[in-house]
């Protein structure tokens, strides 16, 4: 029996009081690398956001990582997000501390309490992602790959069941993103579910996968044609 690590039926999502996405039904299978596509405007962010308890779902029925996301409540979201990596297009690392230190603060924050457990921790997802040898560096000092590389370590610090990417390589140039999107696609075949949205079809028609798109108000799949 396949296991959907996220499943949405008939789900209408609302910024404030205006419609964003309407009828939305879809699944992704646990090991799964799913796109998501669509205009800017179109709802991707907005979509994501629900999927991590930033939106609350108002109508429909949703389940993610075994969390209902019509009942969940606030004190319920941590938990949820230890579930859940979350990659950002902006990388979102802490500037007054190094990597290191940047890793240790979401291990804390996230309730891990053995100094020796939370550096080996540490030393596995920067290894993960090919900087193990980068964490007493400040992110300033590091590219732009190499700061959305740290960000992908520090999702998989918890190692969750699903890692949500959004426009991970927004921000980097075309050889950077094949770099960054190769790393991605290694903790694919290892196992971890992976749902990303973005703009790059370049990379959508190197890296072929399930893919859905946001428009006019709806999510659906699209074939992806080999060019």
């Amino acid at each position: 029996m396949e296991e959907n690590i996220l499943e949405l039926n008939n789900v209408a999502i609302f910024q404030k009081e205006s419609l964003i996405l309407n009828e939305v039904n879809l699944t992704v299978e646990k090991g799964e690398f799913v796109y998501l596509i669509g205009k800017t405007g179109s709802g991707k962010s907005s979509l994501m956001k629900t999927l991590y308890g930033d939106l609350p779902l108002k109508k429909g029925s949703g389940t993610i990582v075994d969390f209902n996301l019509k009942t969940l409540k606030e004190k319920d979201i941590p938990f949820l997000r230890r579930k859940i990596g979350i990659v950002f297009q902006d990388f979102k690392l802490l500037p007054d501390r190094t990597i290191n230190k940047n890793l240790l603060f979401v291990l804390k924050a996230t309730g891990w309490k053995d100094q020796s457990k939370m550096n080996q921790q540490i030393e596995k997802v920067l290894d993960k992602v090919g900087m193990k040898t980068k964490g007493f560096k400040f992110p300033h000092e590091l590219s732009g790959g190499e700061q959305q590389r740290i960000a992908i370590a520090r999702a998989l610090l918890n190692n969750p069941e699903l890692i949500i990417a959004d426009e991970p390589t927004g921000n980097l140039d075309p050889q950077t993103s094949v770099e960054v999107m190769k790393v991605l696609q290694e903790i694919n075949k290892a196992g971890k579910t992976i749902l990303m949205a973005t703009h790059d079809y370049a990379l959508i028609l190197k890296y072929p996968a399930k893919t859905l798109k946001c428009d006019a108000n709806k999510v659906f799949e699209v074939v992806q044609k080999a060019v």
